[in-house]
């Protein structure tokens, strides 16, 4: 029930390899407790319904749900819905999106956080099939009319404005909204048309470390230290000293993908190791070596000189 894309037999999966059948795919971006998931399941028993969520306490409230009511056409991806869409999904595979009552980002400096936003409207147009389409609930009119006009200037899309659907109006923060006397608003963005130029496949590197002449340091000042990426950002929480060296637990957002890795900093037969652990076998992409970059910089500073480098 729970997607586990170490243990996929394809990348990204077939409908047939994450459920064991065919079937119309829909994808749910943002489940919460899963209560609508779990009628979206009873109600389409033919659909295959893959669901995205970045709370671990959701998926797991979720999980329970969908075991204690033995739905077997519902697998939950713990991650972020750009990611799933774009390692998840097959081109053209996609029958239905959902996204009810997405975080509307209200600031105006964290609109770029907002999920409907015309790069993803454009993406998502290579992985819906013909006719398929994207259905919004929301209660904040500013993020519905953001959405609407980023969708339509993509020119891949039908756009129907509709009374919502009363099925969307049991999740639970619907019905916290519906006491509280809040409008909803609506909409469904039906492909017409494919972007003819998807995002590039991200790029993976074999390796990313360095090996340094010198010392270990005695201290290793890291913790929440910023290092700036192309299209995010890499932050270093926390930094722990152990009987080899340090371990440093990063946080990386990348375009379309998010990773928790640790980087080691330790004595190594030829020297000192600064790179990836191999601790939750991380994607290698150019954001970690960014970030492992960073790190050896920092030694740098603290006299250490790099004898080979592989960032």
């Amino acid at each position: 029930m729970l997607v586990r894309p170490a243990l996929l037999p394809a990348w990204p999966p077939s409908p047939k390899d994450l459920f064991g059948r065919e079937g119309p795919l829909v994808l749910e971006i943002g489940f919460g407790d899963g209560r609508f998931t779990a009628w979206l399941a009873r109600a389409h028993p033919h659909w295959l319904v893959l669901g995205a969520e970045v709370s671990g306490a959701s998926v797991l409230r979720a999980y329970r749900r969908m075991r204690k009511e033995g739905l077997e056409n519902v697998r939950l991806y713990h991650g972020e819905g750009p990611f799933a869409l774009r390692n998840l999904i097959l081109p053209g595979s996609l029958h239905r999106v959902i996204v009810n009552f997405p975080d509307p980002w209200p600031k105006k400096r964290h609109q770029d956080r907002r999920l409907l936003q015309e790069g993803f409207f454009r993406r998502l147009s290579t992985r819906l099939e013909e006719g398929g389409a994207l259905l919004l609930t929301t209660d904040h009119e500013d993020y519905f009319r953001f959405a609407l006009e980023e969708a339509e200037r993509t020119g891949l899309y039908r756009i129907e404005v509709r009374p919502p659907p009363e099925a969307h109006l049991q999740t639970k923060y619907a019905l916290k909204w519906k006491e509280a006397g809040r409008s909803f608003f609506h909409a469904v963005f039906t492909k017409v048309a494919e972007d003819p130029n998807p995002w590039p496949p991200l790029r993976r590197y074999p390796m990313a470390h360095a090996l340094l002449k010198g010392e270990l340091p005695e201290t290793l000042d890291l913790a929440k230290t910023p290092v700036p990426i192309p299209g995010g950002i890499a932050v270093f929480l926390e930094v722990a000293r152990g009987e080899k060296g340090f371990y440093v637990v990063t946080h990386l957002e990348e375009e379309d993908l998010t990773q928790d890795l640790l980087l080691e900093v330790r004595r190594s037969a030829h020297g000192v190791y600064a790179g990836v652990g191999r601790f939750g076998s991380p994607l290698i992409t150019e954001g970690v070596k960014r970030a492992v970059r960073a790190l050896v910089e920092r030694l740098k500073g603290l006299g250490l000189e790099v004898v080979q480098d592989h960032t």
